[in-house]
């Protein structure tokens, strides 16, 4: 049994990285698994839709950011560690690599997915890519979700990896699942670029004090700092009153 623990509105998965692809590969078919955040984690207070999506019984919500994994922590979550989206798909493409699980990306620029095929190969010994996507810059409609979905479902793909940004990669894994056929839907983030090395990760002391998004900052400023302006006060005042309330539950 997978213990869950909220975080303000979304129920975080108790995880380490070295168990994410048995708990991937060992979850209901038609499951999503995303990689949330302090960002997702914000958003979903607004965005009702996304807030569905990350509290459905079939989505399991691995702690991305170790902001997100201190709150639990302080709630009683155990045996929690930061699970950071390029690194689920990290330890999933080599656990996998002498397994018959096929992958399918979508996700990225025109041609990142490919060239994430071609990372997959070189940097995890994985060749069972067997198909990848570039969403369009727009609202996709139904008819094309369903024509993905068939393309992917002729290819075998247990394994669907999204990588856009968040919260438009959960919308899009949920309008998708209804019509691929895969076992499981995971949500990355970031890892595309990561993976084709288009993004510089942070150190890891810079990512285990929790600073990662100030890193991120000080590489994108500009189309960065409104975002983590607003959510990173939102999150510390909303992440205190959240621990403080489940300690008075527990102790009136």
């Amino acid at each position: 049994m997978i213990q869950r623990t909220k975080v303000l509105s979304v129920p975080i998965i108790s995880a380490c990285i070295s168990e994410s692809p048995s708990i991937i590969l060992s979850a209901t078919q038609g499951s999503i698994f995303t990689a949330t955040g302090v960002h997702g984690i914000i958003t979903a207070r607004s965005d009702k839709d996304f807030d569905d999506i990350l509290n459905s019984p079939f989505t399991y919500n691995f702690p991305d950011g170790m902001p997100a994994v201190w709150v639990a922590k302080a709630k009683g979550a155990k045996n929690i560690e930061r699970c950071f989206g390029p690194y689920i798909f990290a330890e999933v493409m080599r656990r996998t690599s002498s397994m018959p699980i096929k992958h399918h990306l979508c996700g990225g620029r025109e041609g990142v997915a490919e060239a994430l095929r071609v990372a997959c190969a070189r940097k995890f010994g994985n060749n069972n890519i067997v198909g990848t996507y570039c969403p369009p810059f727009r609202e996709m409609s139904d008819d094309e979700f369903r024509e993905l979905g068939r393309e992917i479902k002729a290819k075998g793909a247990d394994v669907v990896w999204i990588g856009i940004s968040t919260p438009k990669q959960e919308k899009f894994a949920s309008r998708l699942l209804p019509f691929c056929g895969a076992r499981a839907i995971i949500t990355v983030g970031a890892a595309f670029d990561y993976h084709t090395d288009s993004i510089r990760p942070a150190p890891s002391w810079i990512q285990n004090i929790g600073m990662e998004w100030f890193f991120r900052l000080s590489m994108e400023p500009k189309r960065l700092w409104r975002r983590y302006a607003e959510i990173v006060p939102k999150f510390i005042l909303l992440g205190i009153l959240d621990i403080f309330a489940a300690r008075f539950r527990a102790n009136p």
